[in-house]
């Protein structure tokens, strides 16, 4: 587990790297940050943390249950089992996230995320209220049924948030041969873009070979600019509404539907169906 000296030295250094990134984008007079977008991510991220208690307390459960009836077992540490653990919690996040985009269930917590029209790093903060709702944990329970203690599959899956938080950037540019395996900020703006090429591209969590094995994977398009936020939405300045909003209008549809079919697309049919 993380200390509380560590996380205020993580909190402090992402403060610093925020600020410093808004300060060259001032000097570059690059158009990269609006304050308003801004303060309600800091809201957004203020109420994820509050719920992020309750939110470990109830997917520990299930963890721990199939921990206990695990497959193998094996030392946790040793470079095998954290190179296993790495690949197979990349893995599962491909899929966990590619899930959410077209799973509007899952989309309800996840559309927060991209609900962003400026791609700097307060970008990265904010964070769904309602993953446990949406299920996204039920993703990850193969890691510990195959002998991962759940500890260990919380410390990679912060890794993998905490590795991301640096990709969220528009002063960052092509890495070279890194952008072959590493998901990189040139990547991830393509998957935080609106553009219609970009939409459903480049799931990865720190890496990238995914997106290429599984066909997802795209460049940025030729002589087109970048545009971020959600198709169709309109941007909220209000914490709260930016994490319930698509929960709110899912239902509505889900009120509105003609017969149970259409009932069920409006839950778990893709966003826009």
């Amino acid at each position: 587990m993380i200390g509380a000296d560590m996380r205020f030295l993580i909190f402090a250094m992402a403060i610093g790297l925020m600020a410093l990134e808004y300060g060259i984008s001032r000097l570059a007079d690059r158009d990269t940050h609006d304050w308003r977008e801004s303060a309600a991510s800091f809201g957004v991220a203020l109420g994820q943390t509050l719920l992020r208690g309750f939110e470990a307390g109830v997917v520990a459960v299930p963890f721990a249950f199939l921990y206990q009836h695990r497959l193998l077992d094996f030392d946790q540490t040793s470079l095998p089992a954290l190179a296993a653990l790495f690949i197979g919690s990349e893995f599962l996040y491909y899929w966990q996230h590619r899930a959410s985009h077209r799973i509007r269930w899952m989309w309800a917590t996840h559309s927060v995320h991209h609900s962003t029209t400026r791609f700097n790093l307060t970008a990265a903060i904010r964070l769904g209220w309602t993953g446990s709702i949406s299920g996204n944990f039920l993703f990850f329970l193969p890691l510990a049924l195959f002998g991962f203690h759940p500890f260990m599959i919380a410390a990679m899956l912060g890794f993998n948030l905490f590795y991301q938080f640096f990709i969220h950037t528009e002063f960052v540019p092509p890495l070279g041969l890194l952008e072959w395996v590493l998901n990189t900020p040139n990547h991830h703006r393509v998957h935080h873009a609106s553009n219609e090429a970009c939409l459903d591209r480049n799931f990865g969590g720190i890496l990238i070979v995914f997106d290429r094995l599984f066909g997802t994977f795209a460049e940025p398009p030729a002589e087109q600019q970048l545009r971020y936020g959600l198709v169709g939405g309109k941007p909220s300045f209000n914490p709260v509404k930016t994490a319930l909003g698509e929960w709110a209008a899912m239902l509505r549809d889900l009120r509105r539907a003609p017969g149970a079919g259409a009932k069920l697309r409006s839950l778990f049919g893709p966003p826009g169906a």
